[in-house]
């Protein structure tokens, strides 16, 4: 069973749901295209036990989400749609599998290390770059302290610097580096080893593993997202970041 949207494909097939983030180059996420993605799992996660998220195109994962939707009239609609993703995901007892090439910023990090496995191509690379337009990225906030520790997640979310596969692996990101164009095959390895497994247990493991281990997602993203909406985006700072990016120019930072 397939299902398309001018951004976000789904294909459902024996229990397993591929998901294309499809807007290249760079599969960047504007507001449609998260609704596109929520309505997506909406759809398939009752039907499968396995989902996988992948890229469309040779440049990226996805390069994180839409600046123009950081605007202060678009930026409560942005969070929210974005983050109803999330949220469904926290509550879904099926497994989950980023298949990252290329670009994974932003958002599109958020995205994938939100997966219970990250597979990557030798040549992709990972970073938060939000810090450098004036802002912060609200699910990393909640989710890389958690996954690589805080002292990793503070490096990566304050400076905003990009890593290569090989540090990904170090600070745990990811689970394995996989040779370049062999990411299809490398999946399809890990879907069938895990199909020899009981998939009631599965569900059960999986859930049980973030009922003990991120118990109080739902409760510190809601914090989260009131520090975002009600001072980041309400500081000088924030806007000229994102104002300064739309109009190609250096930010002027009034430490307000």
């Amino acid at each position: 069973m397939t299902n398309g949207h001018e951004s976000i494909r789904l294909r459902l097939e024996e229990r397993v749901a591929w998901i294309t983030l499809d807007r290249p180059p760079l599969n960047i996420l504007n507001i449609s295209m998260m609704q596109a993605l929520d309505a997506a799992l909406e759809r398939a996660l009752p039907k499968c036990d396995f989902v996988i998220f992948q890229g469309a195109g040779s440049k990226a994962f996805s390069a994180g989400a839409e600046i123009a939707d950081h605007a202060p009239e678009r930026v409560g609609k942005m969070l929210s749609a974005f983050h109803a993703v999330f949220r469904r995901l926290a509550a879904a007892d099926c497994l989950t599998i980023a298949a990252v090439h290329g670009f994974c910023l932003g958002g599109g990090m958020e995205l994938a290390t939100f997966c219970d496995f990250v597979f990557a191509e030798n040549s992709a690379q990972f970073g938060q770059p939000e810090i450098k337009l004036g802002c912060f990225p609200p699910v990393a906030m909640v989710t890389l302290p958690q996954l690589i520790g805080m002292r990793a997640a503070a490096d990566l979310i304050l400076t905003g610097k990009q890593i290569g596969t090989e540090e990904a692996l170090r600070l745990n990101l990811i689970t394995q580096v996989i040779p370049d164009e062999q990411l299809s095959v490398a999946v399809d390895k890990l879907l069938e080893e895990l199909r020899r497994l009981s998939p009631a247990v599965l569900r059960l493991t999986r859930t049980t593993l973030g009922r003990l281990h991120f118990a109080d997602f739902a409760k510190q993203l809601e914090e989260v997202e009131r520090v975002y909406l009600m001072e980041l985006m309400q500081s000088h700072d924030a806007r000229e970041g994102i104002l300064a990016f739309l109009e190609k120019r250096p930010p002027i930072w009034k430490g307000k």
